[in-house]
């Protein structure tokens, strides 16, 4: 999950690390999604930095991070903190949550249902909080930089794949370019790519 590099995108755009049973399973857990997601999105944190922006004691957050290290999905920043504060630090690259091996296994399939829920779920209350805080919250500058947009086309599922592998090429380079980006005037930005069949015999 950073968040433009965590989800299940097309394997032909880049290398890509699909996660076995045992990291779905090590990360199918709510905070776990949260700290991953936290990671990818703002960078290196500590125990405690995490514990703050969760609102759970860094007891907890160490416990989670200890887990998610077990199974590289996180690791530590090398040369920074002291023993008493380590930070830690999403590696780069893409990951994906889809292993064929793993859903052919109840508990692969359980791992994987409940890290895909609690991601999107994250993902959509992220959506959902900017909607209702930007018109107060956010500048003009930013408001009118901002994009939301949903369209619809009538397309093959090769014609649907071919799209998705032109915008990941777009994010990508995106990515590739600014992912470490500082300086004045510069924030996290979620880059949103949402593709996928419609149910034509249904409304919703």
């Amino acid at each position: 999950m950073d968040a433009n590099e965590t989800e299940n995108r097309p394997p032909q755009t880049r290398e890509m690390r699909v996660l076995d049973t045992g990291a779905l399973k090590a990360l199918a857990h709510p905070v776990r999604v949260e700290i991953y997601d936290i990671l990818s999105s703002f960078g290196a944190q500590t125990a405690s930095s995490l514990a703050a922006r969760l609102g759970e004691s860094s007891g907890v957050t160490s416990y989670h991070l200890r887990a998610l290290a077990k199974h590289d999905l996180i690791r530590e920043v090398p040369d920074r903190g002291t023993g008493r504060e380590r930070w830690w630090e999403r590696p780069p690259g893409g990951v994906s949550f889809t292993n064929p091996d793993a859903m052919s296994t109840p508990a692969g399939k359980a791992a994987s249902q409940v890290v895909m829920s609690e991601y999107y779920e994250r993902r959509h209350r992220q959506l959902r909080d900017f909607l209702a805080t930007a018109l107060d919250n956010e500048t003009e500058e930013w408001q009118d930089a901002t994009m939301l947009s949903t369209a619809t086309a009538r397309l093959t599922a090769t014609q649907l794949h071919e799209l998705s592998e032109k915008i990941m090429e777009l994010v990508d380079e995106v990515v590739d370019n600014y992912r470490d980006q500082q300086g004045e005037g510069v924030r996290p930005v979620s880059i949103r790519t949402d593709l996928f069949p419609l149910d034509e015999g249904r409304s919703s």
